[in-house]
């Protein structure tokens, strides 16, 4: 019978630190400012790991952070790489294919940098180069809407290239989520004659109803358990003070 409860007692210490060492492996691409990126000293830094270490505060498990490139998140974490992927990634039918997904954590409009004054509609691009994120929603509604008009749509591995190639002329336009035209390009010194030119985009056949959190198909556990952290960092500040952080408006949108 000692034996026993000696048994059970040892299970039961076992199971109570192994929860509380639960950790959750979070992909993210870190080419994407101000939403993520590595930091001067090497650390992951911006709004998507600010709300990540958020969401496993209120999850009371350890965040690692695990860096991926933008059009490899999906194949790691359907490899086991990791356990979710928290880097800004729409919900759209075509990925709901591959992935179960949160609740939306935030949801901003696509915007598209040129020189001031372009005139942007469906075919006043044509014979043009137009600079987009590869694998993201922005490349796949540019190549419907004015690919198919007779643009040339260049994808680029990592967002930033893209803004490099505009500037030295290589592309005539980067279609982009505004926030991350507005904070890596249109506020540096090197954006002198460049401006958002055009409407907004966000055709929900094409960006869905906002960026959540991926997990691998079937796993409604955690994607529950996210979703409850998701209402609580709303609820108790933890959101807005990330946000505050990096934007002056509300990005979790309508």
């Amino acid at each position: 019978m000692k034996k026993a409860l000696i048994a059970s007692a040892s299970l039961a210490l076992f199971a109570t630190l192994s929860a509380q060492a639960e950790t959750l492996r979070v992909g993210v691409d870190l080419n994407y400012p101000p939403f993520s990126k590595q930091g001067a000293d090497g650390k992951p830094q911006g709004f998507d790991i600010d709300v990540a270490n958020a969401l496993c505060a209120a999850m009371k498990v350890t965040c690692q952070i695990v860096p991926q490139d933008w059009d490899g998140l999906i194949p790691a974490l359907n490899a086991n790489k990791f356990d979710a992927i928290i880097s800004s990634m729409q919900i759209t039918p075509e990925r709901q294919k591959a992935v179960d997904f949160s609740h939306k954590y935030y949801n901003i409009a696509s915007r598209m940098v040129a020189k001031d004054g372009t005139k942007v509609d469906q075919s006043s691009l044509k014979g043009k180069k137009i600079g987009v994120l590869r694998a993201s929603t922005q490349e796949k509604f540019a190549k419907d809407y004015w690919g198919k008009s007779g643009a040339a749509i260049v994808p680029y591995a990592k967002s930033p290239e893209s803004f490099l190639d505009l500037k030295s002329g290589r592309v005539d336009a980067v279609f982009v989520d505004s926030a991350v035209g507005e904070q890596e390009f249109l506020k540096t010194a090197q954006a002198k004659g460049y401006a958002f030119v055009g409407p907004n985009y966000s055709d929900v056949k094409y960006f869905g109803p906002g960026c959540g959190i991926a997990v691998k198909k079937g796993n409604k556990a955690l994607v529950e358990r996210l979703n409850k952290a998701i209402d609580q960092i709303r609820k108790d500040g933890s959101y807005k003070k990330a946000q505050d952080k990096y934007f002056s408006f509300d990005i979790y949108g309508g």
